[in-house]
């Protein structure tokens, strides 16, 4: 008797999610701000954000840099902690752990 109870009460549970049917949209009203290669890392932080000329000049514009290696970044004269601190958050970003926060704009 009890299962019976328990039976229909899941199966609404498990309906389809409203993402899936459509006429539903995903709005959001949250603009994503720009996002350059000065803003990531000066989202980093700890003293990274002093390569920001080198590394705008060197490789232009924030989706090179996040498929930027070791290799390179050490050719431009970068100190290993902060390579491995651009490297960390570069490959968090890319899989979506981190992302930079957004500073509010002053007017």
């Amino acid at each position: 008797m009890a299962w019976r109870q328990i039976i229909p009460f899941n199966r609404r549970a498990f309906s389809i999610p409203s993402n899936l049917v459509p006429g539903f949209a995903n709005f959001s009203s949250k603009s994503t701000p720009y996002l350059g290669i000065p803003e990531f890392l000066k989202g980093v932080g700890k003293g990274v954000e002093a390569h920001v000329e080198k590394l705008e000049s060197e490789i232009g514009d924030l989706p090179k840099l996040l498929v930027t290696r070791t290799l390179k970044l050490k050719k431009l004269g970068i100190p290993c902690k902060h390579r491995k601190l651009i490297l960390k958050y570069t490959h968090k970003y890319r899989v979506g752990l981190w992302r930079p926060r957004a500073e509010p704009v002053k007017s």
